[in-house]
Formats: C-alpha cells, sequence, structure tokens
C-alpha cells in the first residue's frame, strides 16, 4: 500500500492536468496571428502528453469567436509531425497554417498516438479527446467548436475521414487529401493479408486476420447519410495510396446523398510529388475555400 504521504507528494508535483493547466504565453509569428504551440490536450496511461499548437488570428481583428480548422498530419500512422502539412508546403512563407489563421480560422494542429505507442482506435480517441478539450477552453482560446472543418492529408486524412464519419461528430465539413479509404481489399501493391504494411502496424494485425478492426478502420464501411460534406482531392498518378481510395469513398458518400466534391490533380503523386508549384497552390486554395463555405453554411 503506498504510503498517504507519498501520494500526497505526487498530487502535489504531478503537472497539472490539461483541462486545469494554464495555457502558455502566445508567440506573434506575424501581424494578426497568435500561436501556442505545444499546448497539452490530454494524457495518457504511461505515455507522453498529446500536445497541439493552436494558430489564432488576432483577437484584437477577430472579436468573435474563430471558426477552427482541426488538422491531422501524415506519416503512415508511424511517424509524422503535427506541423507539416507535407513535402510541398514546407517551404511556403507564410506557411499554410498561417494562411489559414490569417484566413479567420483557428488552426489546431493536433499530436496524436502513433502506431508503436498505440493501436487503432488509440489515434482516433486522441483527435476525440482534442476535440473534446478545445471545446471545454473554447471561451478562453477564443475558438468556436460548433464551427469545425477536420483536414488531414495522407493517414491523416484517413483519421480526418474517420472522425468526420463518427456518428457523435459535429463538424461542418472534411478536407481529405490522398487518403486510404478501404483498408479491407487489396489495392494496388496493398496486399491486406500482409502483416508488415503500415495498415497492418496501425491495427496490430494483418488487417485480413482482424476483418472486424480493418472495417471500423475503413471509412468507406463508415459512411451514413448524416455525415458532413466532404472534399477529396487526390493525385492521379498516387503510387503509395491510389486514387481509387477516394473514388470509392465519393461514389459511397454519394450514394446515401451526402454532398462531396472529388478533385484528382493530373500527374501528381503521394504528397503532390509531380504536381506544378500552380496546382499545388491550386488545391489549397480551393480547399481553404471550401472550409470557409462549410462553416458559413
Amino acid at each position: 500500500m503506498a504510503h498517504p504521504v507519498s501520494d500526497a507528494l505526487r498530487a502535489l508535483i504531478a503537472a497539472p492536468h490539461p483541462d486545469l493547466a494554464p495555457l502558455p504565453p502566445a508567440a506573434l509569428p506575424a501581424p494578426g496571428l497568435r500561436l501556442l504551440r505545444g499546448v497539452p490536450y490530454g494524457e495518457t496511461e504511461g505515455g507522453r502528453p498529446l500536445e497541439l499548437d493552436l494558430w489564432l488570428p488576432d483577437a484584437s481583428d477577430a472579436p468573435a469567436a474563430a471558426p477552427l480548422v482541426l488538422f491531422v498530419h501524415g506519416g503512415a500512422w508511424r511517424r509524422g509531425r503535427r506541423d507539416d502539412m507535407g513535402p510541398r508546403t514546407r517551404h511556403w512563407a507564410p506557411g499554410p497554417f498561417a494562411r489559414i489563421a490569417a484566413a479567420g480560422f483557428a488552426v489546431a494542429c493536433v499530436d496524436y498516438r502513433l502506431s508503436g505507442e498505440a493501436l487503432f482506435p488509440a489515434p482516433l480517441d486522441d483527435l476525440r479527446t482534442a476535440l473534446r478539450w478545445l471545446t471545454l477552453r473554447a471561451a478562453e482560446l477564443g475558438v468556436d467548436t460548433g464551427r469545425i472543418v477536420v483536414w488531414g492529408e495522407s493517414a491523416g486524412g484517413h483519421l480526418a475521414s474517420l472522425l468526420a464519419l463518427d456518428p457523435a461528430s459535429t463538424t461542418a465539413g472534411a478536407v481529405v487529401w490522398y487518403a486510404p479509404s478501404d483498408l479491407t481489399v487489396p489495392c494496388g501493391a496493398y496486399d491486406p493479408g500482409n502483416p508488415t504494411t503500415p495498415e497492418a502496424l496501425l491495427l496490430g494485425a494483418a488487417p485480413s486476420a482482424v476483418p472486424a478492426a480493418a472495417r471500423a478502420a475503413s471509412p468507406v464501411a463508415q459512411v451514413h447519410r448524416d455525415a458532413p460534406p466532404f472534399l477529396l482531392v487526390h493525385g492521379e498518378q498516387d503510387t503509395m495510396v491510389p486514387s481509387t481510395h477516394s473514388e470509392a469513398l465519393a461514389a459511397r458518400l454519394r450514394d446515401v446523398g451526402v454532398r462531396v466534391e472529388l478533385r484528382t490533380v493530373p500527374g501528381a503523386d503521394h504528397g503532390w510529388y509531380g504536381a506544378s508549384d500552380g496546382a499545388m497552390e491550386d488545391v489549397f486554395a480551393r480547399s481553404l475555400r471550401f472550409a470557409r463555405q462549410e462553416i458559413a453554411d
């Protein structure tokens, strides 16, 4: 049995729970913008704190609560950084999140547990926890969690799709770039019987060996008529996640009457490799327009 003094001391020296912890001071990365880096939003037993970066329009320029983009990074569920929208945006100045914030959004770039830390549905649970924390502290942050668009690329797009398709979700729309939509069937080089794929590492076994988990992790299997609108954008020459994934998800959404826009980019491989700078700028601009449209509806 633990000594009562030791228990009291542990409680005293522990970091404040994210629900109560003070916010860090804001950086000012550009005129009219604030940035809170490394804000804890959740705790996991025996694991690292879960953190997010929050880009905010300056409160003096945006007195009303800002609509929110929840960004989910890629990396095959195995790696990646919350502040990275992919290789084609890394040289942008201002960067993509500053651009979104300058358009009047708050942007939450969220950590989630990777497949080497915890198996599915842990990363999806982490995104739900982030939304809960943002809602809990919305007034303090100056964000409107009644107007949320989720935006993800690659594996992050997969998780963003699942979050938007959660029947309990209140998201207004989903922007999904070149993401897997079905973990249950062969596609391109992907074999659901292979226990070494990123999908298998996410699930803890070859997807064909755990069909219920593979289905639960497949956005096409979670589509329902009350889902929010989707914008799906995919490179036509994607060699890692074939564009048929977005085509299949778009078809399923249309089947149940959900508004969906599918755009494919000629000559673009995964991560927009092969696309021109102009095409990349167009993809980003169209995605931002979609987000603004959905929070305005």
